[in-house]
């Protein structure tokens, strides 16, 4: 998918600071406050000097005009990985491939929703389902930006309850007799392969063993990185025991 309908505008890290904003000097010189859209840890990506990609916005009840979507950083192999920062596009991407029948696991649904209420007042990243007869499948996404191993990308970055808690609804939701999946959207043009950063969040992992045990299945894509779009639908392999 394009990210914006506007070339993206390239420049280079200075820090990231209050989570949310960004600032960045371009490569015309100009200094610029950006947005951005990932309030996870974006550990090993916030380097002083990283090549950055920024959109731009012609609202103009906005505050900053411009949001940080792409960042490149040396990754532990010693070679530079371009990696995709924006939260807001992993379900989109994951309903690209899916369309596109690039996640055979996931084809032969009649229809495709996204932001399903379920669960304890949760809402499900995508719901597949068909109307012949009435298959669903609930499909919960996490978008992947670590790496502390050439090649392999990792989730989560952080502690994340909330991870933990989507993992139970969607186990529920097997019980009930549906499918659940996880997929795990690699936003790096370096990985190659997927597995659980247990050492991070091992409440996660205990979470994650008990869903697999429950039914719950799992699926790792990575993507293609161009200079102003993201393609997902690279099946990669999950490393998890």
């Amino acid at each position: 998918m394009k990210i914006s309908e506007k070339p993206l505008l390239r420049g280079k890290l200075i820090k990231r600071y209050k989570r949310f904003l960004t600032d960045v000097e371009l490569d015309t010189g100009e200094l610029v406050t950006a947005t951005c859209p990932n309030t996870g840890s974006m550990m090993g990506l916030l380097d002083p000097g990283n090549p950055v990609w920024l959109s731009v916005s012609d609202n103009p009840a906005r505050k900053y005009a411009h949001t940080w979507e792409m960042v490149e950083a040396v990754n532990p192999a010693g070679q530079p990985a371009r990696v995709g920062l924006n939260t807001g596009l992993p379900n989109k991407l994951v309903e690209e491939a899916i369309v596109a029948g690039k996640v055979p696991a996931l084809t032969g649904y009649q229809n495709l929703k996204r932001e399903q209420k379920y669960g304890k007042n949760s809402r499900i990243d995508i719901l597949l389902s068909d109307g012949a007869d009435g298959r669903r499948a609930y499909v919960e996404v996490k978008n992947v930006t670590l790496s502390r191993e050439g090649g392999i990308a990792e989730f989560p970055d952080a502690v994340t309850e909330r991870g933990a808690k989507h993992l139970m609804e969607l186990a529920d939701m097997v019980r009930e007799g549906h499918r659940a999946v996880m997929v795990y959207l690699a936003q790096r043009s370096d990985a190659a392969r997927f597995r659980l950063a247990h050492d991070i969040d091992p409440a996660y992992m205990v979470a994650w063993k008990a869903a697999r045990d429950a039914g719950v299945e799992s699926i790792a894509l990575a993507c293609h990185m161009g200079e102003d779009e993201i393609v997902a639908g690279r099946l990669i392999d999950l490393d998890v025991t």
